[in-house]
């Protein structure tokens, strides 16, 4: 196993704070990493001078030669005058011009039957069907599309749409990704999850999706207090050696803090008794006080903020229809709030899921119907895209602007200083400025300018993102004991299993449908009724007489006919492929073979993940 990329002796600092120090590790072929910290703890910064974009305090990065790179920021930049085929297809790639230049006649020109032919037989020539599909599957799977359409004029979540797609199409010896779940859909993160875990992939990259991280990294990077802790398993695997070696680092600093009593004890004494003893003395005393200091209990978020009366009336949506452009987004739907409700929102990005909460916080006004809010009903809207903050301003004012002094769940009452001590910003941190935060504590700092309005109907739109695990953890266990009513929209799994129990889920054509049950109920419930679909449409057998078989005997014959599903659909794209390769074939046999091959090989993407299932529950 080849080491691609390492660190020897890394170093960097901030503003006089050093992220990390001193440390030397290495990336191996074939590893699927995952960085983990708290927020502020240095990740992007790390994954930054891998990639070379940023030059380290100290230390140096040396690669393996030739080593190809592929990094996906958090916030991508771009030429905001190049078009999408501009920025995705590289000029000096022979095969991707040719695919852009069929791509924009199919998407422009359709009609064009004879430029169509001669572009089919150079990419046949190529031998580049094949990559013609996975350039075309990853823009589908990634909703980048409208290929002429230039750079400046998409969203924030278009851009990093965009950029991920780019670097999964050059398919690089290293992937280094910063967030990549962010602004994807769940079904969207699952393809990818299956995108990354196929073939021998080296990967390193952060993220706060639990699901994701567990199911496709099988080593984890900690970065915590200035240094680098390797893990050599899933997320699973770290959680629980963390919590190992924690506990043996509070072991020593017990140990380390009764030596440094008996050891200050003396340093005090009078400096003639003091210039006797050893200067070896002297230096073992300081080294100790600085490893104490350092390694002592670590400080946990708490979220203990009261939260408002709930009267009997919550809120109640009354035959709400919503549409933009001639398309329907909520179409009459109508549903009445109870006292403890907890809602997940599903849906494809763009379904509706952000107007529907714009709406009922009054952001967006209704095309028809109302939404009529009890009295007592105080709502807090954590919005996807933040708030808009004064970069200049201290972190303290943003809290002292909305209250002095809040009150806690047990009656306390606080300082905004003391509070924010709670949400980890030590009083250094307090009295600087914006401008210094990590995009994960300017999100909680959000959260905090929410909380201590004490809302009773929590609005929460991708609450996960930017935020640290121990964070969402901490969050987690504090929404998990909420009192009052929620609504989540949430791309992270793992959050919306937990903390929902009901979901309205966006079908399309302004339909939201009612589901009783978590997400993963319901992605189980909904694969339950495809198999039963597709049964249905197969042929009658004629029965035979039921024989006793070993109790495994079950997932022997689904194997075994997910086996003969995958060949069959194997030999349609193989029957395809001649067609697609043969110099005599016509262009509309090209053109219809094309995108026959496209929706094969969606069905035997299913077929396989199924086949993977059914593997595991058979080994385990």
């Amino acid at each position: 196993m080849s080491t691609l990329i390492s660190a020897e002796n890394l170093g960097h600092s901030f503003h006089d704070n050093w992220l990390f120090k001193q440390q030397t590790f290495g990336i191996n072929s074939g590893r699927r990493i995952a960085l983990v910290g708290a927020n502020g703890a240095g990740k992007s910064t790390l994954l930054k001078i891998l990639a070379e974009k940023l030059k380290p305090t100290e230390g140096k990065v040396v690669k393996s030669k030739f080593l190809s790179m592929g990094y996906l920021e958090q916030d991508p930049s771009f030429n905001p005058e190049e078009t999408i085929n501009d920025f995705i297809f590289k000029a000096d790639n022979e095969q991707q011009q040719l695919i852009k230049a069929y791509e924009l006649l199919l998407e422009n020109d359709p009609e064009n039957y004879e430029q169509i032919e001669i572009l089919t037989n150079k990419i046949t020539e190529l031998e580049a069907w094949e990559y013609e599909y996975k350039i075309k599957n990853i823009l589908d799977r990634l909703d980048v599309r409208h290929l002429d359409q230039q750079i400046k004029t998409l969203s924030g979540g278009q851009k990093k749409r965009l950029a991920l797609a780019e670097l999964l199409i050059s398919d690089p010896e290293l992937f280094v990704l910063d967030e990549p779940t962010n602004h994807l859909d769940i079904e969207t993160i699952e393809w990818l999850e299956s995108f990354l875990t196929s073939g021998n992939k080296t990967i390193l990259l952060v993220t706060h999706d639990r699901y994701f991280l567990d199911n496709v990294c099988n080593e984890i990077l900690e970065i915590d207090q200035q240094k680098i802790f390797p893990y050599n398993g899933n997320y699973s695997y770290y959680l629980e050696k963390r919590a190992e070696r924690e506990a043996a680092d509070q072991v020593r600093y017990q140990k380390n803090s009764n030596l440094l009593k008996k050891e200050l004890e003396w340093m005090r004494r009078m400096p003639q008794a003091r210039s006797t003893k050893s200067k070896s003395r002297i230096d073992a005393f300081y080294d100790l006080q600085s490893k104490t200091q350092n390694n002592g209990h670590k400080e946990q978020l708490d979220l203990t903020i009261k939260s408002a009366r709930q009267g009997n009336k919550v809120l109640e949506i009354k035959h709400l229809s919503k549409s933009f452009n001639n398309i329907t987004i909520i179409k009459d739907f109508n549903y009445v709030f109870k006292k403890g409700d907890r809602i997940g929102l599903a849906g494809k990005n763009g379904s509706g899921k952000s107007t529907l909460l714009n709406i009922l916080t009054g952001q967006t006004p209704p095309d028809s119907g109302a939404i009529d809010v009890g009295e007592t009903t105080t709502i807090g809207y954590y919005r996807q895209s933040g708030l808009n903050f004064n970069e200049a301003e201290r972190v303290i004012d943003v809290i002292k602007n909305v209250a002095e002094f809040i009150t806690m769940a047990d009656g306390k009452l606080l300082s905004a200083s003391q509070l924010l001590t709670q949400f980890l910003f030590p009083p250094k941190k307090q009295h600087g400025f914006i401008s210094n935060l990590s995009g994960g504590e300017k999100k909680r700092l959000q959260l905090l300018t929410i909380l201590i309005k004490n809302p009773n109907f929590l609005i929460l739109d991708e609450p996960t993102n930017d935020l640290d695990t121990d964070t969402l953890n901490v969050l987690e266990e504090f929404l998990t004991n909420f009192g009052g009513v929620i609504m989540l929209v949430s791309h992270d799994r793992y959050l919306i299993d937990k903390l929902t129990e009901q979901l309205f889920i966006f079908t399309g054509e302004g339909h939201l449908q009612i589901y009783n049950g978590n997400y993963t109920d319901y992605r189980l419930e909904e694969t339950v009724v495809k198999q039963k679909t597709k049964t249905q449409d197969k042929p009658l057998k004629a029965s035979v007489p039921e024989i006793k078989k070993p109790s495994n005997y079950k997932q022997e014959k689904e194997l075994l006919e997910v086996e003969m599903d995958i060949a069959s659909v194997e030999s349609k794209i193989a029957e395809l492929n001649l067609i697609l390769n043969n110099p005599s074939s016509k262009t509309e046999d090209i053109i219809l073979a094309s995108k026959n091959v496209q929706t094969y090989q969606i069905e035997l993407d299913a077929f396989l993940n199924k086949w993977m299932n059914l593997s595991e529950l058979k080994e385990s």
